[in-house]
């Protein structure tokens, strides 16, 4: 088991970020199934970080070759979640443009150097946030602008190297932003469903 504060640490934020994520998928899986599978992405990376803070106690470890959970989840993981905003707004072409670049830079991941890992996930966390951010302002969506905020400051902060953070690992910090961020941009996807919903029946009953 973890004996460090560090380590426990480590699996107490992935864990929250895991359980935050897993009820985002379920609650958004009727509202929009590509929102869902980004939170779902995201609640599976979690669960492997939380096991892999873990696994040196057990004596095990990662393949030192493959890219890490949390990168995946943030490039595939995230434009899901801007793919269910957009297309339920009516933006379809804007959703698959950020799809299909997201699964294009999924697919190039193993060409990239480590380094170039970090820049493509933290210019992919803000790409997602900006979008979110401004559907969410022209939509008048405030858990939205929040959620997004919070992706944003979890892409900024990702990789930043601030080892100086009071009370909190820079890991653990950004578990915990995404995992804020996560519970406002479902409660954003709902609401936006349910506004939808009533406009388009305030239109039937004009007719």
């Amino acid at each position: 088991m973890a004996g460090k504060p560090s380590e426990w640490s480590s699996v107490l934020s992935n864990a929250v970020l895991c359980a935050v994520s897993l009820s985002s998928a379920v609650r958004t899986s009727e509202v929009n199934r590509g929102a869902a599978a980004g939170f779902l992405l995201q609640a599976l990376a979690a669960l492997l970080g939380a096991a892999g803070a873990l696994w040196p106690s057990l004596g095990l470890s990662l393949e030192a070759d493959s890219p890490p959970n949390s990168w995946v989840s943030t490039v595939v993981g995230l434009p899901l979640m801007a793919f269910g905003f957009h297309w339920l707004n009516g933006d379809h072409s804007t959703a698959n443009l950020l799809l299909g670049g997201a699964l294009l830079l999924a697919a190039g991941s193993g060409y990239l150097t480590e380094e170039g890992r970090a820049v493509v996930a933290r210019s992919v966390a803000l790409v997602t946030a900006i979008t979110i951010l401004i559907l969410s302002v022209f939509t008048t969506n405030a858990c939205g602008v929040l959620g997004s905020l919070a992706l944003g400051a979890a892409g900024l902060l990702s990789g930043a190297g601030l080892d100086g953070l009071p009370l909190l690992a820079e890991e653990d910090a950004v578990c915990y932003l995404l995992a804020a961020g996560s519970l406002a941009l479902q409660q954003a996807l709902r609401t936006q469903h349910r506004d939808l919903e009533q406009e388009a029946q305030r239109l039937l009953s004009a007719w």
